[in-house]
């Protein structure tokens, strides 16, 4: 038998060394009395020691410590392969510029060149007869075009989140996260897509004073349909993206929300213009299809609401999820009323196919950044808990960018992206002769300038609300990227048309802008 000096020894490497003593055990509100300790070990039992595991207690912590360390580039910077671990969980994304760099750089340019491709094709359906009879129908593209932000963004966010604290390890798990998660999109898609049109509409009577009744039917049976197929091809996209990103051991955050985005533009622009054309094709003839298409779409609405309220963790997403969708949603329409007055006169056609470029490399490089931070404090608990890694509410330029952490890291290779980026993507759209301007040093100098301003200001918009949001217990991953990508539309927007009138006027109206 041990002595009593020897009773008291402290913690070892996994475990308690506790004394049995004749006492009664006493019950907690979560555990049952299986046996009474003196019948157990007998009469002769003084002094015996039990080792208490505290496996199932760190379990969960290590568990999430170590869930983005599977990452194949940080395989060979785990050299500590000791079991001690302490009960505070250590820092998740070890990994260095190289390796986000080169993570997020095929994903970045795959996603470049869908939204090249959305831009051409924005700048050429802008001629059709349905953009120019219903011209809110550029109303609705940054805000249909946002959706991504809105809802698939999330969505990959929101997944990434899920696969890298082990959420979606077992097969039952999964399929509850798929069903759960393509069930809210839809619901979201459907209620978005018809207050876009909405807000199309308004914003199109506004400044004009015209309203037609079948031109608003026409836009909400366009804008439904659109959001609801887009979502749905796109969710089934993001699904397949996460569950082989973590079998290819890659950090899902790195290229989930660039993939979102790289078919995200063109889907969703070719579906608009398609559907809206052949909706305009309808009106004279069969005037009755426009409010069927509508009325279709919304009468599914109460099975995907049955569907998501069954799954818990997109039940309250579907409560409480709505607010920043919906503002978003707004922003985006904002956008929108700009592109639509400027893409209106002659002289700024060629804004069309830029637009889509600046506002989706912006909002998938904030994406990537603002879901990356909350993965990382997801980490270190749930929202709303007190943290060591969240910084002051209000940071500054300089911590945001030219701090030591790994978020800062993220942010200083997504920002020096943004040139390179934008240089192969203008190459790419004067080699395809798109738009109606031509690239020339002083149109190459302030559309950069844009473009860096646009995402150097979301990319510290998203390190300020991604921790205030952290801080009053909401989920970043639900929260900050609709906000984020919305404001991506309405700056970037708002610094290309400033950039064409700037330019124009310096050129006296030559053809460096326009037609």
């Amino acid at each position: 038998m041990s002595s009593k000096p020897e009773q008291k020894e402290a913690h070892q490497a996994n475990g308690t060394v506790l004394p049995i003593v004749p006492v009664d055990c006493r019950v907690g509100p979560d555990r049952t009395q299986l046996v009474e300790p003196l019948e157990f070990l007998g009469s002769d039992s003084d002094g015996v020691e039990v080792v208490v595991l505290e496996s199932r207690a760190n379990a969960k912590g290590v568990r999430e410590e170590d869930a983005l360390l599977e990452n194949g580039s940080q395989s060979n910077e785990s050299d500590d392969t000791s079991t001690d671990r302490g009960p505070e969980p250590a820092s998740p994304l070890k990994e260095t510029s190289f390796s986000i760099g080169l993570q997020v750089l095929f994903p970045f340019l795959l996603a470049g060149f869908g939204t090249v491709a959305a831009g051409m094709v924005l700048d050429i359906v802008q001629h059709w007869d349905v953009f120019k009879s219903v011209t809110e129908v550029f109303i609705l593209v940054p805000a249909l075009l946002g959706l991504k932000g809105n809802l698939e963004m999330t969505l990959a966010s929101r997944l990434s989140t899920a696969a890298n604290i082990g959420q979606m390890d077992t097969p039952k798990e999964l399929w509850r996260m798929i069903t759960g998660n393509m069930a809210l999109i839809q619901v979201q898609a459907t209620v978005v897509g018809f207050l876009a049109s909405i807000a199309a509409v308004i914003f199109g009577w506004i400044p004009d004073g015209h309203f037609s009744i079948d031109h608003a039917v026409l836009l909400c049976a366009s804008s439904v349909a659109t959001a609801f197929i887009a979502s749905l091809v796109l969710g089934m996209i993001m699904i397949g993206v996460i569950i082989g990103s973590r079998k290819m051991g890659i950090n899902p955050d790195n290229v989930a929300t660039p993939i979102a985005a790289s078919l995200g533009d063109l889907i969703t622009l070719a579906l608009l213009s398609g559907i809206s054309w052949g909706l305009y094709k309808e009106l004279e003839s069969k005037a009755y299809v426009n409010p069927l298409v509508c009325a279709f779409f919304i009468a599914l609405l109460p099975i995907w609401i049955i569907i998501a309220k069954k799954n818990a963790a997109t039940r309250e997403v579907l409560y409480s999820g709505w607010e920043p969708v919906i503002i978003a949603m707004a922003i985006s329409s904002v956008g929108g009323l700009i592109l639509d007055r400027t893409v209106s006169d002659p002289n700024f056609a060629g804004i069309a196919v830029f637009t889509p470029v600046i506002n989706g490399v912006g909002g998938n490089l904030v994406a990537v950044q603002a879901s990356r931070i909350s993965t990382y404090l997801h980490m270190s608990g749930m929202p709303g808990e007190s943290s060591e890694t969240a910084p002051r509410k209000c940071p500054s330029p300089c911590s945001t960018f030219f701090s030591s952490d790994v978020n800062s890291r993220s942010a200083r290779v997504l920002f020096l992206l943004v040139v390179p980026g934008h240089l192969v993507f203008l190459y790419t759209i004067n080699s395809m002769q798109g738009g109606h301007t031509t690239l020339t040093l002083i149109f190459i100098l302030f559309y950069m300038t844009a473009a860096l301003l646009q995402v150097f200001i979301l990319l510290y918009i998203a390190d300020w609300m991604v921790h205030w949001m952290w801080g009053r217990d909401l989920d970043p991953d639900n929260f900050s990227i609709p906000y984020l990508t919305a404001l991506g539309d309405l700056i970037g927007t708002g610094l290309l048309a400033l950039s064409f009138h700037i330019l124009w006027l310096i050129g006296d109206g030559d053809s460096d802008v326009g037609d």
